[in-house]
């Protein structure tokens, strides 16, 4: 015999689960169907605890008819790695300085140590994330920005139809930021540029930076100056007045890049905050900074969707 219990080990009871549920229903018709580019990086991707959190989170995103598209870094595994083969670590306006030997260190922690990890705990749900980097399909063609930053590259283009084929096929593509160099060389290319280009090639409806921070501040010793919500106008006067930390710009801009590109809005996130994807995306609140296109169409847009999704946009 078993005696009926109406909460849950957090306190919430059956009831109240079943009505944040329901409230969730709008905000899953919305996305249903559409892509969302995460960016996945910081404290969020170290803590194993953590990660295997967001990837659930995300197979649950994928459960509900959202089409993921995971972007990622590494850059605290790179640092070690490079530290420990006696590798200078050195950063030149905020980018890693990347000798050949560098690059090697890169390649192999990016696309083999840390892509394999996601796509690992990923296919611990089912058979449904694929692991792709630069070079895979040419997924991402870059140049090198200066001598002076090495294997650092510039994004070029972008083969927004492979990646498209990958997700109409339902599998979830995990991409390093790892590009191939028009000499045939790799490249060291920024996570945040990378999802912002990969967000606008693959027509995503959202792009979130899971970050360490609340999202973005005006000034980060003053936790009063966290902004919720701005236009993409006012995004570009940001950067524009140069008074933001340099943590913060190349996050910024690459949202910029992505609503500049047709996507109507994208989200800085605290990747720490548990169920922080969910919250953004299926609250009314939700977490962190939101930046939207100045155009209440472009925000309302609709995007090629699936089947079933398209039936959910009947009457709109």
């Amino acid at each position: 015999m078993k005696l009926s219990k109406d909460t849950r080990p957090n306190g919430v009871t059956d009831k109240e689960t079943a009505q944040l549920l329901a409230e969730a229903l709008p905000w899953i018709k919305n996305i249903t169907g559409k892509t969302v580019v995460i960016k996945y990086g910081g404290a969020a991707m170290v803590d194993p605890e953590l990660r295997a959190a967001v990837m659930a989170d995300i197979v649950l995103l994928k459960t509900v008819g959202v089409n993921p598209v995971i972007v990622h870094g590494g850059g605290k595994d790179i640092s070690k790695a490079m530290e420990d083969a006696g590798i200078p670590v050195e950063f030149k306006d905020g980018q890693r300085v990347t000798t050949d030997e560098g690059m090697d260190i890169v390649r192999t922690i990016l696309a083999g140590k840390v892509n394999q990890e996601l796509v690992r705990e990923l296919n611990e749900h089912g058979n449904i994330a694929v692991g792709v980097n630069g070079v895979d399909g040419g997924t991402v063609i870059a140049e090198p920005v200066s001598d002076e930053l090495g294997r650092v590259g510039r994004i070029k283009r972008i083969n927004g139809a492979f990646l498209q084929d990958l997700i109409a096929a339902d599998y979830i593509p995990v991409i390093a930021s790892v590009a191939i160099g028009n000499d045939g060389g790799y490249c060291n290319v920024n996570a945040d540029v990378m999802a912002g280009q990969i967000a606008a090639a693959t027509g995503a409806a959202k792009i979130l930076f899971l970050t360490d921070v609340d999202g973005l501040y005006l000034d980060f010793d003053d936790k009063g100056t966290l902004v919720s919500q701005l236009s993409l106008e006012e995004a570009r006067e940001l950067i524009d007045g140069g008074e933001l930390s340099s943590g913060m710009i190349p996050k910024l801009r690459s949202c910029v890049t992505a609503l500049e590109g047709g996507v109507p809005s994208a989200y800085i996130v605290n990747g720490t905050i548990p169920h922080a994807i969910l919250l953004e995306l299926f609250t009314l609140s939700g977490v962190g900074t939101a930046v939207y296109t100045d155009s209440e169409d472009a925000v309302n847009a609709v995007r090629a969707v699936g089947n079933f999704a398209s039936k959910l946009l009947v009457n709109k």
